[in-house]
């Protein structure tokens, strides 16, 4: 095994968590969605901008505070992940979120590049997570979440032609 395989594993997992390669990244998924749009839902899909938002903001908070924090309490499943209303509750919310999701990302970043930080130990409050399986469930839950957004733009007519 070559020594750089830990710096290597680190850059894979860290560029996965940014939105490389065939992954969106979270800031083109999001921006430019108009304010009024944001709580509009179009079928077949039942989840509008806002919800989607808010649960992929959830979601991500919940797995980085499982994954550093020792006491940490998961919402009830489902309900607790996702938000209350189709809309957000106020001009500053979608904003709020954007930013609170952008923090929790570059957290678990941060996490991920600490040379101290072994990705392979077991998480001690777990039943066998480790921060690299943890780190990898975010990409890969954002990946998921982001690709419905972009088709919820799709069929609102906010998603840019040339993207």
């Amino acid at each position: 095994m070559s020594t750089d395989t830990p710096k290597s594993l680190r850059e894979h997992v860290l560029y996965l968590l940014q939105g490389g390669g065939a992954h969106l990244s979270f800031d083109k998924a999001v921006e430019g969605v108009p304010p009024h749009l944001r709580g509009a839902k179009v079928e077949p899909v039942p989840h509008t901008p806002w919800r989607l938002l808010e649960h992929l903001r959830i979601a991500q908070w919940d797995i980085l505070q499982f994954t550093i924090d020792l006491n940490h309490k998961s919402p009830d499943w489902p309900a607790g992940y996702w938000p209350n209303g189709d809309a957000p509750p106020d001009d500053v919310a979608w904003d709020r979120a954007v930013e609170a999701y952008r923090a929790d990302n570059q957290a678990m970043q941060t996490l991920v590049a600490d040379p101290a930080t072994d990705l392979f130990a077991r998480i001690p409050h777990g039943d066998g997570q480790t921060v690299l399986r943890e780190a990898l469930l975010v990409a890969d839950h954002a990946a998921y979440h982001l690709g419905q957004l972009v088709v919820v733009r799709r069929l609102l007519g906010c998603w840019p032609e040339d993207a």
